[in-house]
């Protein structure tokens, strides 16, 4: 598990404005690790160099905060995630929101979760 910083920002609802999003990063070689776009528009993106991105998207007039979020790897398999999930329970931590991906071919899972506190949560959970 690893902390990481989340950038949250709204986007318009239009045509092409993720996309829009994603060229400027990509221009700037920006990686994603892991983005959750919510039908209202508040896009969470986590990135590799959350420092640059945040900086490069105020200059682009993006209203952006940021906060930190534990970022955890794991194996793509059946009670990996549930592991997990049941250690911050039993160490008494909130989930506030939680989105992850797999990706099959290298049967690996990645989960952000916002909790409260992220360094008092991998404390408590011994992660």
């Amino acid at each position: 598990m690893a902390i990481r910083t989340e950038m949250t920002l709204r986007l318009e609802n239009t045509p092409g404005a993720l996309a829009r999003l994603c060229q400027t990063l990509a221009a700037e070689k920006i990686n994603l690790l892991a983005l959750n776009l919510e039908s209202t528009g508040v896009l969470h993106l986590v990135t590799e160099n959350p420092v640059h991105t945040a900086g490069l998207l105020r200059s682009k007039d993006y209203a952006v905060d940021e906060c930190d979020v534990l970022f955890v790897t794991m194996p793509n398999r059946p009670g990996a995630m549930s592991a997990t999930i049941r250690a911050l329970r039993d160490a008494g931590v909130n989930i506030n929101y939680a989105f992850a991906s797999a990706i099959t071919e290298q049967n690996m899972t990645a989960l952000v979760i916002g909790v409260d506190d992220a360094q008092r949560a991998a404390t408590a959970a011994g992660m």
